[in-house]
Order: C-alpha cells, then structure tokens, then sequence
C-alpha cells in the first residue's frame, strides 16, 4: 500500500504530461501561463491569509485558552463531558491544521482507540475550519457582510460537537 500511495502523485504527473502531449498541447507553456493566472490570486488571499495565522498564534500563545478552558472545566464535569475534547471544539473551526495538532496530542496522550481519542475524531471529521473559510475565501472575493455565514458556520459546528457528544458514546 505504502509503494501505491508513493507512485500515485509521479503516475498522475506522467499521465497529465501524456495526455497533453496526445492532444498536441504544448504542456509546459500551459503550466508557465497556468502559474502565471495563479499568481494574482495567491497575492490576494496573501493578508487575510497572513492576518489570520498572526490571529491564532496571538490566541494560542497568550495563554488565554488554557484560561478559559480552566474556567469551563468544573461545568464541563457537571454535564459529564471529557474536558480534553473541548480545545479541539472550540479550535476546529478556526484552524484545521490546529484542530489536528490537538488531535495528534490527544492520540499520544490516550491512545488512538480510547473514548477521548474517537470522540474528538468524530468532532475534527464532522465540524468545518468556519472562520478560515470565511477569512480566507470572502477576504479574496471581497465579501464585506459575513454576519450570516458567520452564524450559520458556526451553528453548524456547535450541531457537530453536541451530536458527536450524544452519539459517540452509544457507539463506544
């Protein structure tokens, strides 16, 4: 399995190059303009892109969350909720790359087939990276009125979480 998965992406190359050459495309020019198209676009996402990683490392680094995280605690034990899941919930939506670092700790800390380690799974596979979707494709399209899909992203990944919660356990 590990040879398919490392020959598939130099397969996929040599069969693009192939199939242009079959259809007499001069394939390098089409990649030069295809970058060169790009370009304008990466340089536009560049600042809400940049604005939001500055975001989260100031959130994260300030040690804020593991404040807020210790105030929620003692309510998280009264509903009987694992309180190790509750970084990633709150973080998925604004960095999935975070999200999964955190999920990584939880797999190192408990083992990949525990509770804590399936239900965060759940929540990682089941919520959406909301407020970098927003910052990123509406900050490069220029859509100033974000207020609705705000809420309704964010509504949609507190659904997640809450079912993840609710259905998890009757399947552990």
């Amino acid at each position: 399995m590990r040879a398919i998965s490392n020959l598939f992406i130099p397969f996929i190359l040599v069969f693009v190059i192939s199939y242009g050459l079959f259809k007499k495309t001069n394939v390098y020019e089409s990649f030069i303009s295809g970058v060169k198209d790009g370009f304008p676009l990466i340089m536009k996402m560049f600042p809400s892109l940049l604005a939001m990683i500055l975001a989260i490392n100031v959130f994260t680094n300030s040690g804020i969350v593991n404040d807020f995280f210790s105030f929620l605690k003692p309510a998280l034990a009264l509903l009987n909720i694992p309180f190790d899941i509750l970084p990633i919930a709150i973080m998925r939506p604004i960095s999935g790359s975070f999200g999964l670092a955190l999920l990584n700790d939880l797999y190192t800390q408990y083992g990949p087939d525990s509770f804590i380690s399936v239900l965060s799974s759940v929540i990682q596979g089941s919520s959406d990276t909301t407020i970098y979707i927003i910052t990123l494709y509406f900050g490069t399209i220029g859509i100033k009125k974000i207020k609705y899909s705000l809420w309704a992203g964010l509504l949609a990944d507190m659904v997640a979480v809450i079912l993840s919660l609710i259905i998890v356990p009757l399947f552990f």
